[in-house]
């Protein structure tokens, strides 16, 4: 039976200082609020509409890393914006342009899509999403592309997906997911492909979790979360560590748990409680390397807001490396030797966002030379998958 092990060398970041510790920021600006909507343009986090018991907002504030504050940005639609006051809208952003779109407000259910230019301080309304009207849907990013579905529509609980190219501003389908339709499930984006999972709809509270590849249009179910099965979950990513948290569960329960899903070895490790109240409907987000999450409500709404400080995860199985990499940093090529025989072995490497830059298959020989002069000086992942089903991740400096 073949077996995947994962093994990582670590490099030093700002993260590597502490390990799954959470620590306290500026609170968002405005009253406290849930179900708002989230993406991340020009190195900073921003946060836009949302509910805060007792009305729809569509007030939208950015939050700065290096000051640790919050600063009130333009309302969604700008001056034309009356009525655009909304709740479980979907937020992501295509090279540095931030989108919000649909959710509920004065209509139960929203189709529109607005685009947010930070250069302008402006927004621009886009054509409306392809698919029906809803609320609670998912959004994620690839590349140029942005992939928004799920949700709740007025004929109950969804599984169609859609691509929206801005460039264009057209809407295209693409393949159904492949589970149970629901709504308040998580999406975010790693590694040059989308991540969906968790969620509610007919069946119940859902923990199955699954990627999704643009470049075959398919869906590919992977290792459940572990946490109870929930909705109203939040997520986001800092590849090849992916982080689900917080939500209501099967048993009704608001939770504070935090899960992380590693790309490599595609496993889960339990992480640091969020230490705010247990809550569902927050928001998470990755800014400059650095994970953030906050609002939401857990029986009253919350503003308060919080990083989290980790090392990347070491998989589920340390041994002792059978695999050589040198030098490193290397300022040419790099040598992968093994440590015992190895007939035929496949290869990738990666950049940190996980888009796979090099890819080859090896056959008979234990020490191979790699080429690194199509890439430019940076860090690196290689993955090697040998014949027996040995998964080996490094990281590398090219200089």
């Amino acid at each position: 039976m073949k077996k995947t092990l994962f093994i990582t060398t670590l490099f030093c970041s700002a993260l590597s200082f502490s390990q799954n510790v959470w620590i306290q920021r500026d609170q968002v600006n405005g009253p406290p609020k849930s179900a708002c909507a989230s993406f991340t343009i020009n190195d900073e986090g921003w946060v836009a509409t949302g509910y805060d018991g007792m009305e729809d907002k569509r007030s939208m504030y950015s939050y700065d890393l290096e000051q640790d504050d919050w600063d009130k940005e333009v309302s969604l639609g700008g001056e034309a914006g009356s009525g655009l006051n909304r709740k479980s809208a979907v937020g992501f952003a295509v090279k540095e342009k931030g989108y919000v779109a649909l959710g509920s407000g004065i209509a139960d259910y929203f189709k529109d899509v607005w685009q947010y230019d930070d250069e302008t301080k402006s927004w621009t309304q886009m054509a409306d999403f392809a698919g029906s009207a809803r609320r609670g849907a998912v959004a994620f990013s690839v590349d140029s592309l942005a992939y928004v579905g799920s949700g709740l529509d007025e004929n109950g609980v969804t599984n169609d997906f859609y691509s929206f190219n801005p460039n264009t501003n057209e809407w295209a389908s693409v393949s159904d997911f492949p589970g149970d339709a629901r709504r308040e499930a998580v999406g975010f984006t790693m590694g040059g492909r989308g991540y969906f999972g968790t969620g509610r709809g007919d069946g119940g509270y859902y923990r199955d979790f699954w990627e999704y590849y643009p470049l075959t249009d398919s869906w590919k179910q992977l290792a459940d979360f572990p946490g109870t099965p929930r909705m109203g979950a939040c997520g986001t990513a800092n590849f090849p560590s992916a982080f689900v948290m917080l939500g209501e569960d099967n048993s009704l329960e608001y939770k504070q748990d935090v899960w992380e899903y590693n790309y490599f070895g595609n496993s889960w490790s339990q992480r640091a409680d969020f230490p705010g109240e247990p809550r569902s409907q927050a928001v998470a987000f990755t800014v400059q390397n650095r994970i953030f999450c906050g609002t939401g409500y857990g029986g009253e709404w919350y503003n308060d807001f919080y990083e989290y400080e980790y090392f990347l995860s070491d998989g589920p199985e340390l041994i002792d490396l059978p695999l050589q990499l040198y030098p490193n940093p290397t300022n040419g090529p790099i040598t992968l030797s093994f440590d015992h025989p190895i007939s035929a072995f496949q290869y990738k490497i990666m950049d940190l966002n996980g888009r796979i830059l090099l890819a080859d298959n090896y056959s008979g020989n234990n020490t191979i030379q790699l080429d690194l002069s199509q890439l430019v000086p940076s860090t690196y992942f290689i993955s090697v998958l040998t014949e027996d089903g040995i998964q080996i991740t490094k990281q590398f400096v090219l200089q």
